[in-house]
């Protein structure tokens, strides 16, 4: 197996007497996404700005795309691309210009900075907008510029902080297929986000930080299942008493009626859900669907970070410092 993209162990940082990393540790495998998970101020953006070599740790250490973030920065900050919480362009310059200046500034020289300039135009959809001034650009436009010009020098790593927020269901929809492209191309992804569909659809593997602290990690359906069983879930047609009593019987102690549904743990999954639809057909009664259900992701992250004073969000404002 190849070496991680992104390597971090025992990650600390405090900003006076506020512990914003006490133990963070996390690997992301090479062309991959991985997605940090956290309400606000449990460190998300804190342990991206480490990464990205934009703030020393306290203790701990890292590597991205093999060099350590700390005694090799210069190293890591040419391999890796940025793209924060919001959209940084130039608002009096047109597209193509913005990221023709961005190259530069990348020293790519001015002949290699136009030809990365219109492939990415080209790639994100944005070639008729490249003439076009930043200004007049709608807010999914700005991002998918702005995630362009993070990938100006063709990076090995790529860091999202909050890609999507602020964005309607057409852009987010638009920042995801581009995010996978780059995926399937071989980018490794880390991405935070407090969307947790988001996470749920794009990433590969998922940390949830809390106070400072990793509480939960790997694939998102290892996460779903390591807080509860599969239910079984039987909707009639009707609300009707004596039907959703038999169902109720069928499925068993735990059965438990909510409207016209009658919904129960399904220990073995499919085998249990193949059992029951064979048994509803010998029942005799109407079913208007029947289906295997899984604790959604907005469970996992309510249950691992739930603590006092705090109620769970899956879609918050952007982080602060922490």
């Amino acid at each position: 197996m190849s070496d991680p993209a992104i390597s971090a162990h025992n990650l600390a940082r405090s900003f006076g007497s506020t512990k914003a990393l006490v133990d963070v540790s996390l690997d992301v495998a090479a062309g991959s996404v991985c997605a940090l998970l956290g309400r606000n101020g449990a460190g998300k953006t804190t342990t991206v700005r480490i990464l990205t070599t934009l703030l020393p740790a306290d203790g701990g250490r890292a590597q991205v795309a093999g060099f350590d973030v700390d005694s090799q920065a210069a190293l890591v900050r040419t391999r890796i691309g940025v793209t924060g919480q919001t959209a940084t362009m130039d608002e009096l310059l047109t597209g193509a210009e913005n990221l023709e200046t961005i190259g530069r500034f990348c020293h790519l020289g001015a002949a290699t900075s136009r030809r990365r300039a219109r492939e990415l135009l080209e790639q994100f959809d944005l070639v008729a907008a490249g003439k076009q001034l930043v200004k007049r650009y709608s807010g999914g436009m700005r991002r998918r510029l702005d995630l362009a010009a993070s990938l100006i020098h063709e990076p090995e790593v790529l860091f999202l902080d909050e890609p999507t927020t602020g964005l309607d269901p057409v852009g987010r929809a638009e920042m995801w297929t581009s995010i996978r492209s780059l995926v399937s191309a071989g980018t490794t992804v880390l991405l935070t986000t407090q969307y947790l569909d988001e996470a749920d659809r794009l990433a590969d593997t998922i940390v949830v930080i809390d106070r400072g602290l990793v509480v939960a990690e790997g694939t998102p359906e290892q996460l779903k299942a390591s807080i509860g069983r599969p239910f079984i879930r039987v909707t009639l047609p009707e609300a009707d008493a004596a039907a959703l009593e038999r169902v109720g019987r069928l499925l068993g102690a735990e059965a438990e009626v909510s409207g016209r549904s009658v919904s129960a743990p399904a220990p073995d999954g499919l085998a249990t859900l193949g059992d029951v639809v064979a048994q509803l057909g010998r029942l005799g009664v109407p079913v208007h669907e029947v289906g295997l259900e899984y604790p959604s992701l907005d469970e996992v992250f309510s249950t691992v970070t739930a603590h006092a004073g705090s109620s769970p969000r899956s879609a918050a404002a952007a982080e602060g410092v922490a």
